[in-house]
């Protein structure tokens, strides 16, 4: 008797947790979608299309924890990653609205404007918000499905998932503290920043951001099988915009065309994966 009650459980808790992943999935691009709309509402209202980078980060924790309150995954294991996902993401939102607002509209959006003209109001819809919250729901992927597994925990793969997280924040944090210090010193104004981790990596931020995800991916592995397989989709997303699209792509196409000596601090530096400086003399 004993034994023919407990695989009826178990096949149960199986076929939740797959309903799981598939209802934490939906409810992640609904609530995307809501956020992208209505940030894309605002930007027609402001004129400025660059809010949509104040709501990528706060777009990851709304996710979070909507995952938090709809699905019954493990709660040590969720809480575990709606905490590394709310910190990250407040703190990048957070630097981006200091940084960023009272600037006016970013160069990037602005020569989306001045293309497309008086139809920029309806193309960004498409091109600028939708666009970034279906990547939204790519690489957020780690933050649905590892909260969706009621029978995880939080183990080896969650403990080094933390460390690879706290890794890229560092990264991170320390980049983007060490960049605005540079930028805010009148002296250095035309010069390139190539001292602490930018003496390291082109660009330590966007380095950063690639651990953090890989380290959520990591975390949201604890729930094995082929979701924590899906999940490591997210991080290689994530690096693939950050090297080859949006991130480093864009960004040094920019500064080589305005800045001709970029180019050597390009020849010197790692363009992602950081590296001792080179000694000289």
């Amino acid at each position: 008797m004993g034994v023919s009650l407990r695989f009826p459980i178990r096949a149960r808790t199986r076929q939740r947790s797959s309903f799981g992943g598939v209802h934490a999935s939906v409810v992640a691009a609904l609530v995307i979608f809501g956020l992208m709309v209505s940030t894309w509402v605002v930007s027609v209202v402001f004129t400025d299309a660059s809010l949509v980078d104040l709501a990528w980060g706060v777009g990851f924790v709304v996710v979070a924890w909507a995952m938090r309150l709809t699905s019954e995954g493990d709660p040590a294991l969720q809480n575990l990653l709606v905490a590394l996902a709310t910190v990250w993401g407040v703190r990048l939102s957070t630097y981006l609205a200091i940084r960023n607002l009272g600037h006016g509209e970013d160069r990037r959006y602005a020569r989306m404007r001045r293309r497309w003209g008086s139809r920029f109001w309806l193309v960004s819809l498409f091109t600028v918000f939708l666009l970034q919250g279906a990547v939204m729901w790519v690489v957020s992927l780690p933050l649905q499905l590892g909260q969706s597994e009621p029978d995880a925990g939080i183990g080896l793969l969650a403990v080094v998932g933390a460390g690879v997280w706290s890794f890229g924040m560092f990264f991170e944090v320390v980049g983007d503290w060490q960049l605005r210090r540079f930028k805010n010193d009148p002296s250095n104004d035309g010069k390139i920043l190539a001292t602490g981790l930018w003496g390291w990596t082109r660009h330590p931020n966007y380095f950063g951001d690639a651990c953090v995800w890989f380290g959520l991916a990591l975390v949201a592995s604890e729930i094995r099988g082929w979701a924590a397989l899906i999940s490591l989709i997210s991080p290689v997303v994530m690096s693939f915009f950050l090297v080859g699209v949006s991130g480093k792509a864009m960004l040094e196409r920019d500064l080589i065309r305005r800045r001709p000596d970029y180019a050597a601090y390009v020849a010197s530096v790692p363009g992602f994966v950081p590296r001792p400086p080179r000694r000289t003399g």
